[in-house]
């Protein structure tokens, strides 16, 4: 995914700043505790499609 792209990208609820989880292929929200998934190379910013983050992994 182009970095670049990422940087323009916000959280659709809060609107604060996404941190790219190359591993998992995911856009996450430290704010709302959320993952966005990025499916081939497309990131999804459908609220009914992130998963909830646990505590170990906002920390």
């Amino acid at each position: 995914m182009d970095p670049r792209l990422i940087e323009l990208l916000v959280c659709p609820l809060c609107k604060g700043p996404l941190k790219l989880e190359r591993e998992r292929q995911e856009l996450i929200c430290p704010a709302d505790r959320l993952a966005y998934p990025i499916r081939d190379g497309i990131p999804v910013m459908l609220e009914n499609e992130a998963r909830a983050l646990d505590e170990s992994e906002t920390a």
